[in-house]
């Protein structure tokens, strides 16, 4: 499976308090990293720091938190809190989110999201290193900002990436790409974009799963997750990109025709089957290795509860188990 095997945080329909001997198994387990999200959840930063102190032997990461959501100063403040208190373990994902989570929850304009994300990298790179911050972005203006908390050691900074411009963002001016609901195939596409700026660049996917050998129940359940991300603009835009156009086009349609049901039955199985890795614990792990072997350097687990016991999942895909 590679050097580095993770798991995303928290799990859903737990509550937080309750999820310390889940973290600590998946490290007894062998996973390397626990990598949190923030959509309408636990924020990210708050997994990790319990991560942290119940696992001390886990990298931590982000996948991801909005460029928008918090102020440059806040999000500073964020990302030194955590890596003071990880040192040398924390690497911090930031992306564009989606208009969805920006304006419709945060009532934010989302407005140059490239041009926002690029300019918290370059701020994140000035304020983490300590310096006091005078700087006129594209897209903000800091006047005067020095973090009190520097981190103790480097935080890798990754960009979360679809297309061709951001994948060269990451690869430019971050720490490698956050890459996520695309096939394995894939990936031997978006990779290359990163990587033409340094073969070191690391890689990590948001790989959904679902260790079920009911094929029927994940892919009816599963189209639901695919139109709930495949309809938003920057996910749509970027399918279209990766070709898929025609095969997404009717369920494109009659998700703007307001008929749900059509579009959903719309999606064709081989599209679930191929965003949507699942079967047995044995053919999953081998699905995930055909992330790593085209490219991803950290494949991230997001187990997905389709009338699977997610403890049981985690512990039947385990790196020990490999």
């Amino acid at each position: 499976m590679g050097e580095r095997f993770a798991m995303t945080i928290p799990f859903d329909g737990v509550p937080l308090h309750e999820q310390r001997a889940w973290i600590e198994e998946l490290a007894e387990l062998g996973y390397t990293d626990v990598w949190s999200s923030e959509a309408d959840g636990a924020d990210a930063f708050t997994p990790l720091a319990l991560a942290s102190v119940w696992a001390p032997s886990l990298r931590l990461g982000t996948a991801i938190v909005p460029a928008f959501t918090r102020g440059p100063a806040c999000m500073a403040q964020s990302v030194g809190a955590l890596a003071q208190a990880a040192p040398g373990r924390f690497a911090f994902g930031i992306g564009t989110s989606s208009n969805v989570i920006v304006e419709r929850w945060n009532d934010i304009e989302f407005d140059e999201p490239y041009r926002r994300t690029r300019d918290m990298v370059r701020f994140l790179r000035q304020a983490l290193s300590g310096e006091k911050v005078r700087e006129t972005y594209e897209t903000f203006e800091v006047r005067g900002f020095k973090l009190g908390v520097p981190p103790v050691e480097p935080v890798p900074i990754l960009v979360a990436a679809l297309r061709a411009g951001m994948l060269r963002l990451a690869g430019r001016e971050g720490d490698g790409a956050i890459i996520n609901w695309l096939s394995a195939d894939d990936v031997a596409t978006v990779v290359p974009h990163v990587t033409q700026f340094g073969e070191d660049k690391e890689i990590v996917a948001r790989i959904f799963v679902a260790v079920s050998e009911d094929a029927d129940t994940v892919r009816n359940v599963g189209r639901y997750a695919l139109a709930a991300y495949l309809n938003v603009p920057v996910y749509a835009e970027f399918h279209r990109w990766l070709g898929r156009g025609d095969v997404l086009e009717p369920m494109w349609s009659r998700w703007q025709d307001g008929d749900r049901e059509g579009a959903l039955a719309a999606i064709p199985d081989e599209l679930v089957d191929q965003l949507i890795v699942h079967g047995s614990a044995e053919q999953c792990r081998a699905h995930i290795q055909r992330y790593v072997d085209n490219g991803v350097t950290t494949p991230a687990v997001a187990l997905l509860p389709f009338g699977t016991d997610v403890r049981q999942a985690y512990r039947e895909l385990a790196p020990d188990n490999a």
